[in-house]
């Protein structure tokens, strides 16, 4: 229904192209660039920060995934002509608690894991906090944060998911083709130079489960609240000098990152956990067709008026 919903008899792929193009197009300049001119970019983030500091470099770093969240909702509503709600759920209308259960679980997570690993080892940890930057810090990431997670949740799990869905007819291709474009995003990140192209696993399958969990659910509302409380918790409580986000947090973790264990715990253990409390909680059923099953297209209002005739025979 997710998918379906953005089918009307109007429907043009053609007008889902230009913003995932030129959005994609800047990711991999972006990488060229970097492979090209052999670029560090970990030294060049730590060169921007002691000339600028940290808290401008995230504004400024944020600001265009800002914009084009902006740019994204209004060619969804004047071009596509399809509602901002429609692009969020198949519900009557968006369920913010959804948005805030996962927000809250994955936060409590965040924080009880990080706890455990200072307190298990202190050595690898330093104290951060400092209370002006740390304001700041605060000010930027609780609204500029929650816009750069939206704009790759509507873009990716939203626009992508429901435009593909419909051009190949099939939500498993639009699952797999979405994840995987979420993972190869992030290949110009920092940790990917310093831990190596493994840790694209990572996030090809944190792709993998905020799609999962959009197509069961039928919404985005669980991978909003999900994404959000990832970067803000990583953002806030603990930074590094090898990660994207690196800022004026709490805690700076000063151990030597290798891409081992930490990797495969979220993807084996950690996210089908999660999975299964929120089917718990939603009470999700037909994994199979949701999963994998084929988009039938036709336009929602015919969808509900024939079911409606069905009924009455």
């Amino acid at each position: 229904m997710f998918i379906e919903q953005a089918y009307t008899k109007k429907f043009d792929i053609i007008k889902y192209l230009p913003i995932p193009i030129v959005f994609l197009f800047l990711m991999l300049l972006n990488y060229v660039a970097i492979v090209v001119m052999d670029i560090d970019v970990d030294t060049l983030m730590q060169q921007q920060i002691a000339l600028k500091g940290a808290n401008e470099v995230l504004f400024e770093s944020l600001l265009p995934l800002a914009i084009f969240l902006v740019i994204l909702l209004l060619w969804v509503k004047f071009v596509n002509k399809q509602s901002i709600r429609s692009l969020t759920t198949a519900r009557a209308k968006v369920d913010w608690s959804r948005i805030f259960t996962a927000f809250g679980i994955w936060a409590v997570f965040s924080v009880a894991t990080t706890a455990m690993a200072y307190f298990s080892t202190p050595e690898s940890f330093e104290i951060n906090f400092r209370p002006v930057p740390f304001a700041i810090l605060a000010c930027i990431s609780i609204i500029m944060i929650p816009m750069q997670t939206s704009f790759e949740e509507y873009l990716f799990r939203g626009y992508l998911m429901q435009g593909i869905g419909i051009a190949t007819r099939s939500k498993l291709t639009a699952l797999i083709v979405t994840s995987l474009m979420f993972g190869l995003m992030h290949i110009a990140n920092p940790e990917i130079e310093k831990m190596g192209y493994i840790l694209l696993l990572y996030y090809i399958g944190t792709g993998l489960l905020l799609g999962i969990i959009t197509l069961m659910d039928d919404g985005v509302e669980l991978a909003l609240g999900f994404h959000a409380a990832n970067n803000l918790i990583a953002a806030l409580l603990v930074t590094s000098d090898w990660t994207a986000l690196q800022t004026d947090s709490i805690l700076k973790d000063k151990s030597e990152p290798s891409a081992g264990f930490d990797i495969l715990l979220p993807l084996i253990i950690i996210y089908p956990i999660l999975l299964l409390i929120f089917s718990r909680i939603y009470k999700w059923t037909n994994w199979k067709e949701k999963l994998t099953g084929r988009v039938h297209l036709k336009p929602l209002n015919e969808i509900t008026i024939n079911q409606i005739g069905e009924g009455h025979e």
